[in-house]
């Protein structure tokens, strides 16, 4: 199974949701940043990373706020951690992503979400969890 941690980056009441590449896997769909957590790392610290690579942030990772595990029609499996992340150093740049932005928890449901994300995406909308 997969181990991946994503951050729920929270600034003015807004979620930074980031949207794949035409070039990634499930091209195109929108998804919290993060990534995989590398053999024999914390899973703070593979987030801590990962953001860092991803939107050049320094981030402070709080508290886990969701954990869901998810099988994809083509057998894989994926057990994703939600941490939230209020605060960070330097500021946001997208280095990977085709787009990024500020979304309201109530319009997260408008995106096209990866598939594993839509239980935390209902629950956000739904004023749940942060």
């Amino acid at each position: 199974m997969k181990r991946v941690v994503a951050g729920l980056i929270v600034q003015d009441g807004k979620l930074l949701v980031c949207q794949r590449t035409r070039h990634q896997t499930m091209p195109l769909k929108w998804e919290f940043p993060g990534g995989k957590i590398e053999e024999g790392e914390q899973p703070r610290d593979a987030l801590r990373r990962e953001l860092e690579e991803e939107l050049g942030i320094l981030a402070a990772v709080g508290d886990e706020v969701k954990r869901i595990q998810h099988e994809y029609p083509n057998g894989g499996m994926v057990e994703l951690r939600f941490f939230v992340v209020r605060d960070y150093q330097r500021e946001i740049e997208n280095r990977i992503f085709r787009d990024i932005q500020w979304a309201a928890p109530k319009d997260l449901p408008k995106y096209d979400f990866l598939e594993a994300d839509l239980t935390l995406v209902r629950d956000l909308a739904a004023g749940k969890l942060i």
